[in-house]
């Protein structure tokens, strides 16, 4: 079960990594930083796996089936390097948005994205409070990590110091995520690893965990978009009234 999961969920970012390699690391970690639903947690462990040649072997052929035709070798801190680098370039995107366009733009985008207006008010209420270092330290934190560029572009800070530390930030981030990829994708490959024993014990666990951890993010999402589309029906009913 947890195999079948991960196929489904992986087989995107393998294919885009075996066709794009480093590219393919920043294109994905810039869409996550532009608020689109792609986890970083998904996409760096998977690099991580690719900087290893048995596990990247491995993945060759567990991924054949969708497309992919050969797999780079990775280093595991030019990986973590162009996920960063993604990490500025998604972000650039979402600091535009709040910039040129205030509130009602970043709302107006992130109906689109299924991002709800609670996770944009913490993303304003930790900058108004922290001010530009919170750029820094929410880079270290999953769900605040991606939101926080609408804030920093609706306050128009500084431009380079933004993403200075959107990089040094983003830079730890995804080279633990990547280092745990790495450990896992060894660890998982070795017949007689205590880990693979585990993990093959709780499959049935782990497959329910990662369900129920999809059914809980996909209605978070629907209520994020619900949340968007309450005001707009009152609206139309007291224009209705008149």
């Amino acid at each position: 079960m947890v195999k079948a999961i991960f196929f489904v969920l992986g087989g995107f970012c393998v294919l885009v990594m075996g066709t794009l390699s480093y590219f393919g690391i920043a294109l994905l970690m810039g869409i996550e930083s532009a608020c689109i639903p792609l986890p970083s947690e998904l996409i760096m462990p998977y690099a991580g796996a690719l900087s290893d040649a048995g596990v990247s072997a491995a993945l060759l052929d567990t991924y054949k089936s969708v497309g992919v035709t050969s797999l780079p070798q990775f280093n595991l801190f030019l990986a973590a390097l162009a996920g960063a680098l993604g990490c500025n370039l998604g972000s650039e995107l979402a600091y535009w948005v709040g910039a040129k366009g205030g509130r009602p733009a970043i709302e107006r985008y992130g109906k689109y994205v299924l991002m709800s207006k609670h996770e944009l008010e913490i993303a304003d209420r930790w900058f108004a409070k922290r001010g530009d270092i919170i750029v820094f330290v929410a880079r270290l934190l999953p769900v605040i990590r991606t939101f926080i560029a609408f804030p920093a572009g609706v306050a128009r800070m500084n431009r380079a110091k933004f993403h200075l530390y959107t990089f040094v930030g983003s830079f730890p981030w995804c080279l633990g995520l990547a280092y745990v990829g790495q450990v896992l994708g060894v660890e998982l490959l070795d017949e007689h690893s205590p880990l693979k024993k585990v993990m093959h014990k709780l499959d049935l666990v782990i497959g329910v965990v990662i369900v129920l951890a999809a059914v809980v993010f996909i209605r978070s999402r629907l209520k994020a978009l619900k949340g968007y589309r309450a005001p707009a029906a009152p609206a139309a009913g007291g224009a209705a009234k008149e």
